[in-house]
């Protein structure tokens, strides 16, 4: 049975200016997860680079994850456009964690902070590709979770935000 590629795209409301969400949930959520969520991510830290395309970041999680360790590498960086594309898996070389090797060969994501319509606000639109292994059945990787996942993530960002006015001005 041969893998085939698949992809879901979602979209989160926020009430926080798009540069400032960004910041928060994307450039620096590697040191705002721990504190803000560490229920779930119990450390992260760099692994390689400076924050730049090319860098590899490291989360680690409790045991409220079905695993303990991702790695994503930055694959497109735009921060005056406020997106990104984050590679968990590169083709060339396959990064620890998550579901690689147990249920996905391969995952894609591409994050996208946008000003709201109407301005005040932003919307995060989120769109992911992956491969599922050979023989693996689509139930088993669960998007539903993925975009709880996100949806967590951007909200606790927003929700520091909200709380710290002064923070990623």
């Amino acid at each position: 049975m041969a893998s085939t590629k698949k992809s879901w795209a979602h979209e989160i409301e926020a009430s926080v200016a798009a540069p400032r969400l960004f910041r928060a949930g994307v450039m620096d959520w590697h040191t705002l997860a721990p504190k803000l969520a560490p229920q779930v991510v119990a450390s992260a830290h760099p692994v390689e680079g400076e924050g730049g395309v090319g860098s590899v970041r490291q989360f680690n999680f409790t045991s409220a994850m079905p695993f303990s360790v991702v790695k994503e590498r930055l694959d497109f960086l735009d921060a005056d456009g406020c997106e990104c594309r984050k590679n968990p898996c590169p083709r060339s070389t396959l990064l620890e964690g998550g579901h690689v090797g147990t249920v996905i060969e391969t995952a894609t994501s591409c994050i996208k902070v946008e000003p709201a319509a109407g301005g005040g606000g932003s919307v995060v639109k989120v769109e992911s590709t992956y491969k599922l292994l050979p023989g693996v059945g689509e139930a088993q990787y669960e998007v539903g979770k993925a975009k709880e996942s996100v949806t967590a993530i951007f909200k606790a960002a927003e929700a520091y935000l909200i709380a710290n006015p002064d923070a990623y001005n």
